[in-house]
């Protein structure tokens, strides 16, 4: 997984990527990162030599079960959006399976483990001393080799994936990416 976390580092050095890693630092989260396309974009527009693709939204995921309002997650969202103006997201991991219909999540890892797709479920911390932290429960393979290819949970839920994918059309925005469809 090293070589796969530099490029994934790499990806994630631009200004944008930091203030928006920065900015979400600084709300204190537990167990907190950014996922989902903020990373996925990021690496296959590297990968591609494409210009950075804009988000429909930045997921910034953490776990708490001490406070799972939606309320606190909307308070969240404003205070984001007040500090920098970005499509903020913000959903506390430890609520969320009720939505999808799974065993409580231990962790915001552990709820990725859910997640559909494997170049999806990859997501990035900004440590305090500056560092990188990547949870990819899944490893990096998929993503770096421009591959959408299902989790477990995808293959359990094969509509829905296939679904997904061709809400996506990832091939349209990355030609290089490659569909694998669950049997």
């Amino acid at each position: 997984m090293k070589a796969g976390a530099e490029t994934v580092r790499t990806a994630m050095a631009g200004r944008w990527y930091r203030e928006t890693l920065q900015a979400a630092r600084a709300l204190g989260l537990p167990d907190w990162a950014i996922g989902a396309g903020f990373v996925r974009n990021a690496v296959w527009d590297r990968l591609s030599g494409l210009p950075r693709t804009p988000l429909d939204d930045v997921d910034v995921l953490f776990f708490d079960p001490a406070d799972t309002s939606r309320e606190r997650e909307t308070a969240l969202e404003a205070r984001l959006a007040a500090a920098l103006p970005r499509p903020w997201s913000v959903r506390n991991q430890a609520r969320m399976h009720l939505r999808n219909g799974d065993a409580p999540y231990r962790s915001t890892e552990d709820a990725m483990r859910h997640w559909l797709e494997t170049p999806t479920a990859v997501a990035v911390r900004l440590e305090a001393d500056g560092s990188l932290a990547i949870l990819a429960p899944f490893g990096l393979d998929d993503l770096l080799a421009m591959r959408g290819a299902p989790t477990p949970a995808g293959r359990a839920k094969p509509d829905q994936y296939r679904e997904r994918m061709q809400a996506k059309d990832w091939p349209a925005r990355w030609p290089g990416v490659t569909l694998v469809w669950p049997d």
